[in-house]
């Protein structure tokens, strides 16, 4: 036999809570072998490492290959909110190529022609040039006929519908949560209640049609209950977050910093202490980058008028590794939310180290210190609201079939 061996890694396998001590060889591409090597083929030593299956991101909106590189993303499902709009196939079709080979982006379909909300798009051919999803983009869908449309076609077609939740006639043109904060700073702000009422349609949409739906951002306290009472009745949903939502409150505008202006705003204390608890009971059962960089243009101007959006590629993985820190997850429950829900939702062959499936790997230094620097970030911008946070956790190494990148 011939390929690559990592050898002397403790290595993340499926339903286990703690890495275990592994080796695994490689071979074409694949895993061929847990738990042993083979004799003659080139050597990675893993040593004091975490062997983990390639983060898989659910939702970013650029392809930013060098801040997926430092993150340990292997693999990213892009949302349609391109220019142009990702609505026919020939959009989707050449997304699909950028990055490979050492990194695969997965599109997903805007479900609307132009995101506009009205015009539902040509979803079947999408999905045969390559979309894995359909999504509604940045923008919620109000008019309720033609939600329930998508959701039909999707669910013929095996498609998740992919929803961002707020509420547009509640929400508007808000840019903070009502509270405190917003009324403190005089903010255009839009209650909690813009979420749930947005999650409380859908779901009963999906109800009628059968659909899979994704909310790829729940942040508040109710909205998580709404998803926790509808995975009890059986419906087939799911639901993200980001580590924004997770480890900032709306406090962090305070000093109008637009970095911290993110879609959906920040919430109150008491909505991410909300956040932290479903990830602990598994109502949450993604962590996203929400990779979203925003340069100056859109950044250094006053709050109400900046773009909403975060660089969060590079710091995904050090922030997620808070909470197994923090006693919340095990290791092994982290990187379901990193990559295998994620793979399971869009139906993709990765996320899981076991034999037969593609060799997307991190080689992880989880207790490896740095400081988050929105100077120096590898991103198309440094947009983060961490910026200068010390946090804990690398990747040494990076194998996207089976190869070292």
């Amino acid at each position: 036999m011939t390929g690559v061996n990592i050898i002397h890694g403790h290595v993340i396998l499926p339903g286990a809570d703690k890495a275990e001590p592994q080796h695994l060889h490689i071979e074409d591409g694949k895993i061929a072998s847990v738990g042993k090597a083979a004799p003659i083929a080139d050597h990675v030593d893993a040593s004091g490492l975490i062997v983990a299956p390639g983060i898989i991101d659910f939702g970013v909106f650029k392809t930013d290959k060098p801040a997926f590189r430092f993150g340990g993303i292997t693999r990213a499902a892009l949302m349609p909110d391109q220019l142009p709009v990702h609505d026919d196939p020939a959009t989707v079709r050449f997304a699909a190529l950028k990055g490979k080979p050492d990194l695969w982006v997965h599109p997903l379909a805007a479900a609307t022609q132009g995101l506009d909300g009205l015009r539902m798009a040509e979803i079947a051919l999408m999905k045969e040039a390559g979309a894995i999803g359909v999504a509604t983009g940045r923008k919620w869908i109000s008019d309720s006929g033609v939600m329930l449309r998508i959701m039909q076609y999707c669910a013929t077609l095996n498609l998740p519908v992919i929803l961002h939740c707020e509420d547009s006639g509640v929400a508007g043109h808000a840019v903070a949560t009502a509270g405190e904060t917003a009324t403190l700073l005089g903010l255009s702000s839009a209650p909690i209640v813009a979420e749930t009422l947005a999650i409380a349609r859908d779901l009963m949409l999906a109800e009628e049609s059968g659909a899979h739906v994704h909310f790829r951002q729940v942040t508040t306290a109710r909205g998580l209950d709404l998803v926790r009472a509808a995975k009890a009745k059986g419906l087939h949903v799911t639901c993200g977050i980001t580590p924004a939502h997770l480890f900032l409150s709306d406090n962090a505008i305070s000093d109008f910093r637009t970095f911290a202006r993110l879609s959906p705003p920040l919430r109150p204390e008491s909505d991410r202490l909300a956040c932290i608890a479903a990830i602990a009971d598994g109502t949450i059962d993604v962590i996203a980058s929400g990779h979203d960089p925003r340069g100056p243009e859109d950044k250094r101007l006053p709050f109400s008028e900046s773009a909403p959006g975060m660089a969060g590629a590079e710091t995904l993985l050090a922030l997620s590794l808070n909470l197994v820190r923090d006693n919340v997850i095990s290791t092994g429950r982290m990187f379901e939310l990193l990559a295998s829900n994620p793979a399971k939702i869009l139906g993709l062959n990765a996320g899981h180290i076991v034999e037969g499936q593609e060799a997307d790997l991190i080689l992880i230094d989880p207790d490896a210190p740095w400081q988050v620097d929105g100077d120096r970030m590898a991103a198309l911008a440094g947009n983060t609201p961490f910026d200068r946070l010390p946090v804990q956790g690398r990747v040494r190494h990076m194998l996207k079939g089976g190869k070292l990148v």
